[in-house]
């Protein structure tokens, strides 16, 4: 029996944090399990968005038992105070899971757009379009956070199977494809 891994991906956001849960066996492709959006618009205020990630986060994890966790890491603008909630969000995200057990790995947005695609300057939408064709399941669009969630999920796939398996580590999707041929999605 192929041993099953579950990757919670993990797009941040004070406001909507996105999620992802994906389902690995073996060499077959990965599947959604789960993915969606925690909206914490119409909360007060920033306390209470911050319990709200903690509380759902956790009853989350508790629903579909991840073996694998992974966040998008920030990348940086040049609103302080938006950084500063964002970072507070993640943190919040990060302590949700490791009080489970789980350790969490960061990818930066140029690492999944990067797994994702194979480039690492590709727009959001670059990625929205790709993602059908390395999973299985039905895409929650509704939030672009989700789906920026499951290419969270995805590349940490991407990043650690090869290591699963006893295989080489690659750094890029050219040198995955070249060593995996038959995992390339016919566009």
């Amino acid at each position: 029996m192929e041993k099953q891994k579950i990757i919670l991906g993990i797009d941040p956001g004070s406001n909507v944090l996105g999620y992802a849960f994906l389902q690995v066996i073996g060499r077959k492709k990965p599947k959604i399990i789960s993915m969606g959006v925690l909206d914490m618009r119409k909360l007060a205020n920033h306390s209470q968005k911050l319990a709200h990630i903690f509380v759902e986060l956790q009853k989350l994890i508790k629903i579909y038992e991840p073996t694998h966790a992974a966040i998008e890491a920030p990348f940086y603008g040049k609103d302080i105070q938006a950084m500063l909630k964002l970072g507070r969000a993640m943190g919040v995200a990060m302590a949700a899971i490791a009080t489970t057990g789980l350790e969490v790995e960061e990818y930066s947005p140029r690492s999944i757009k990067k797994a994702v695609t194979g480039k690492g300057n590709s727009s959001k939408e670059q990625v929205l379009r790709m993602l059908p064709h390395v999973v299985e399941g039905e895409m929650n669009v509704q939030f672009m956070d989700a789906s920026d969630a499951l290419g969270v999920a995805f590349c940490h796939h991407i990043q650690t199977q090869g290591l699963a398996l006893g295989k080489k580590k690659h750094n890029d999707w050219s040198s995955f494809l070249k060593d995996n041929p038959s995992r390339k999605a016919k566009l």
